[in-house]
């Protein structure tokens, strides 16, 4: 089809097999096809079913019958991808694996679905209802994004991670052997990846991952033909993982610069990278900058038991009386923007994620927003921004489907009132929301958590 629709493009027509049947037309778009490359004006897409049939200009050929939309003026970018989230952890202002409810989940699905998030990796602590959904998701029979997922992943006990889940939503093995036996057991249900937690939190959990533990990972995911995503911290936990053959760096490095040793072995080893900028700036953020809950962009996102503990005085006071934790926070973001520039300036393979949905205060959809805005503060444009949310998330997923608009690929984008090459504010300006083809959801002024 790609080949046909190429051709189509070429001559400024429309495939023979979209004008066969109902067909929706987008015209005179302005065209961010996550690739990088710079907006394509007055472009009309073509839609058939769940996939983009064509691509090229305005003056492009209607055919009969088709659903014409009118888009001049607007922007449409591909669906923001999430390669780091959690699914059912939170619910109002805690997080608890008891909130893993079907209801919960679908709710938090589709608040992804209605901020242009349109498929979301739950990076773990997943446990039956997660399996129950997915086939849903995948099929698209489920209302809001679809899902993919990390099993229960892997912890230790007395560490990392330091939630409250249920026995079925984390495995804390002590042995390399039951690590091996806990990979086995994920690979049987078929998870998207394994992943582990190694660190101690800024030094507050008693025990940190063996070597051997994490290594045993690793090795049995690799003979299960599986990935492993890794959450990390420091500098040196990040250098022997990707020297032992981790594929994903979960979190960005935050505690000191990387170096040449560091960005080299990333290289050589094809190791992908998610920074996370988000994950340090959410502990701060809205007590600092009460404002943003007088947005209706932000607003909308927060459940009011949320909305109601950010706006209370007496919580603003308590977070902002941490002053020490909050420059430990601060001082991690800025090393985390610097390393994500280097990283990126040297070539290094970069995806796309908030770990939002792990805390309260990491609000899906919005943190995914807020990334692509600290992304451009960290030196990136928002070209550059927008690509690795998309066409490079995807690639970290092994996605060929999805995160490009063209031929061939899904039709799941996000149609903006402006340009967010020119303010990456924009991204927040949604007009609509586009998933599988289908107009999905309005403006997120709309949307009631």
């Amino acid at each position: 089809m790609c080949a046909v629709a190429a051709l189509a493009l070429a001559l400024g027509v429309i495939p023979a097999a979209a004008a066969a049947s109902t067909v929706t037309v987008l015209k005179d778009a302005r065209l961010i096809d996550g690739t990088g490359t710079p907006p394509r004006e007055h472009t009309t897409l073509v839609i058939e079913g769940e996939r983009i049939t064509a691509v090229g200009p305005a003056s492009m050929a209607t055919p009969a019958g088709a659903q014409v939309v009118d888009l001049a003026g607007k922007t449409v970018m591909p669906g923001l991808i999430s390669d780091h989230s959690h699914l059912g952890l939170v619910d109002g202002t805690r997080a608890d694996g008891a909130n893993a409810t079907v209801a919960n989940i679908e709710r938090q699905l589709r608040q992804f679905e209605a901020y242009g998030v349109t498929t979301v990796m739950s990076l773990g602590l997943n446990g039956p209802v997660f399996y129950q959904l997915r086939p849903q998701a995948h099929a698209g029979t489920l209302a809001g994004s679809d899902m993919f997922g990390a099993d229960r992943g892997i912890g230790v006990e007395g560490g990392a991670p330091p939630v409250k889940v249920q026995p079925d939503q984390l495995y804390r093995p002590d042995t390399p052997e039951q690590a091996r036996q806990d990979v086995r057991e994920m690979a049987a249900r078929h998870t998207d990846l394994v992943k582990l937690w190694l660190d101690d939190f800024h030094g507050t959990l008693p025990a940190r991952m063996s070597p051997e533990v994490y290594k045993a990972v690793i090795d049995e995911a690799h003979a299960q033909h599986l990935r492993v995503a890794a959450h990390v911290y420091y500098l040196e936990d990040a250098k022997r993982l990707v020297a032992d053959g981790v594929d994903i760096l979960a979190h960005g490095v935050r505690d000191r610069p990387v170096d040449q040793a560091f960005i080299d072995a990333m290289k050589v080893h094809g190791t992908w990278y998610i920074p996370t900028l988000g994950l340090d700036e959410s502990f701060y953020l809205f007590a600092e900058q009460p404002q943003l809950l007088d947005q209706p962009f932000v607003a909308h996102a927060l459940q009011p038991p949320l909305r109601q503990q950010l706006a209370s005085p007496d919580w603003r006071q308590a977070t902002l009386a941490k002053s020490a934790d909050i420059a430990t926070n601060r001082q991690s973001l800025a090393t985390n923007e610097h390393n994500l520039k280097t990283l990126y300036d040297a070539g290094g393979k970069i995806g796309f994620g908030t770990d939002s949905g792990a805390t309260p205060l990491r609000v899906p959809g919005f943190a995914e927003h807020r990334e692509l805005k600290l992304l451009t503060d960290a030196g990136l444009t928002p070209l550059q921004a927008i690509q690795l949310a998309t066409q490079s998330a995807a690639g970290l997923l092994g996605l060929s489907d999805r995160g490009v608009l063209a031929p061939g690929k899904r039709a799941d984008f996000v149609v903006l009132a402006d340009d967010p090459t020119q303010d990456i504010g924009a991204v927040d300006r949604i007009d609509a929301v586009w998933h599988r083809g289908r107009e999905v959801s309005g403006a997120v002024t709309a949307f009631q958590p």
